[in-house]
């Protein structure tokens, strides 16, 4: 089958089971950025972009319209899972996709635990006589099972899931909608644009934090092995899943922003308890419309989404190990289920350690979504970078729309966003880079320089089959 092809032509054997289909993959990356996804982080980018919340989604939208193409761009080149790491390694070099990798690492293996955490804390507040570790717990052993049993059943369970946050979006919007109209809230388009508020550096921090509602689109690339029809149907999946969501994160945050009921203080004082949007949910219905966003806010971010987040951080570290650059025994895959198992069981007691760990500390979820922002953009800034060099340079393509200009207006808008994101969270970042630096140069001192199969003479432990259990 062509799909089967797609890999031989560099030396990979056809593991993962091929049955997500079109719509999979865009139940997938709507799951896994979560259609509410906003509810959560509502208040921080209200507060952060001087109330200008739609704008700084509607700029999200934008910025990432430029990497979901040069994603379609290098998903079609080199049809693989890996995401990044596989685009920067095979596009501009091994090494190079090393440190990509190394560096999307930080946004992958971070998010499932601020996801836990996140849904865990939720519902202790919801339910206070079970405690947040209990909590996490549960959602990681959960989803562990349901990843554990194969890509089907990850689907399935996602289908279900988005349906459920999907009714209760609805539910909102009409809610609010209502609620503006009738006069409890005030209309206004100063979510999109205030005079009196607006700088470029103040709406580009904002968006640095709404991104995080984004990160997710990406993450079906990291399905290209287990898609029908191969890269073509991961490109269409990312650019649907993109626009929808975009268009849900807007709605919903410029009905929320109707409906603060202390504009002042919010801006004054930030979201102290991140309970800005469930405030403009009781305004709109009642507590009951606020209890259910809050829940509904919880066990999307705690099942779903944490769950398809799994899914994709195991894949990047099943890629790397099949490389040699991680511990071999990350690119086991079960014969029975199709699944990188041992990936899959290390990222459930990565996020569960990690999740135990952030709960202790006061900034532990605004340490992990900035760390994890940061991780994400400059990867996608690599990822521009393997367009222009794998296409232009290289290929000596004429394309210059899709192989230049794209990719650099992408580079402008994602390093503004970047010099312009949270300092703990930049250096932070760079230390992290820097460590991968050093790994780098251990590999290269024991004998182990990143080589991707396909890009080097065959050698017999390049090609080897990947081993099973």
């Amino acid at each position: 089958m062509y799909e089967q092809d797609e890999l031989a032509r560099y030396g990979y054997q056809q593991e993962l089971s091929r049955q997500l289909r079109f719509r999979d993959l865009v139940a997938y990356g709507l799951v896994y950025m979560v259609p509410i996804a906003p509810m959560a982080i509502f208040g921080s980018v209200y507060a952060s972009s001087g109330g200008m919340v739609a704008l700084a989604y509607v700029i999200g939208v934008v910025a990432l319209v430029f990497t979901a193409f040069s994603y379609a761009q290098m998903v079609k080149a080199f049809p693989m899972s890996g995401s990044v790491y596989n685009y920067a390694g095979r596009g501009i070099s091994p090494p190079a996709g090393f440190l990509a990798g190394w560096v999307i690492l930080l946004d992958y293996v971070l998010v499932p635990g601020l996801l836990y955490l996140v849904a865990s804390v939720a519902m202790h507040a919801t339910v206070p006589s079970v405690p947040v570790w209990a909590w996490l717990l549960g959602f990681v052993v959960v989803n562990t099972l349901v990843n554990s049993v194969g890509i089907r059943m990850t689907a399935m369970v996602t289908r279900v899931m988005l349906l459920g946050e999907l009714i209760i979006l609805a539910i909102f919007l009409v809610v609010a909608s209502l609620a503006v109209t009738s006069g409890k809230g005030r209309f206004s388009w100063e979510a999109f644009y205030n005079a009196d508020t607006f700088t470029w550096s103040l709406v580009a921090g904002a968006v640095s934090i709404a991104v995080l509602s984004f990160l997710g689109f990406d993450g079906i690339s990291m399905l290209a092995e287990e898609a029908k029809g191969g890269s073509r149907q991961v490109g269409r999946a990312m650019a649907a899943v993109l626009v929808l969501a975009g268009v849900l994160f807007i709605a919903q945050t410029w009905l929320a922003a109707m409906l603060v009921p202390d504009p002042a203080g919010l801006l004054a004082e930030g979201d102290l308890n991140g309970a800005a949007f469930y405030d403009a949910a009781q305004v709109a219905g009642g507590g009951w419309l606020a209890t259910v966003c809050a829940v509904a806010t919880a066990v999307a971010w705690g099942l779903p989404n944490s769950m398809v987040a799994q899914v994709a951080t195991s894949r990047l570290l099943y890629a790397m190990a099949r490389d040699r650059q991680l511990p071999a025994f990350l690119a086991k895959v079960s014969i029975r289920r199709s699944v990188p198992i041992n990936a899959t069981l290390l990222t459930g007691v990565v996020s569960l350690a990690l999740g135990l760990y952030m709960a202790s500390r006061a900034d532990g979820i605004t340490l992990l979504s900035s760390l994890i922002n940061f991780g994400a953009m400059v990867a996608f800034l690599v990822l521009h970078v393997s367009v222009v060099v794998h296409h232009l340079i290289r290929g000596r393509s004429r394309n210059w729309w899709a192989h230049l200009v794209m990719p650099a207006v992408g580079i402008a808008i994602l390093a503004y966003v970047v010099v312009n994101a949270n300092i703990a969270a930049q250096r932070l970042g760079l230390a992290w880079l820097t460590l991968g630096v050093i790994v780098l140069a251990g590999l290269y001192l024991s004998g182990r320089r990143p080589v991707l199969s396909g890009l080097a003479p065959a050698a017999p432990q390049q090609l080897r089959d990947v081993e099973r259990v």
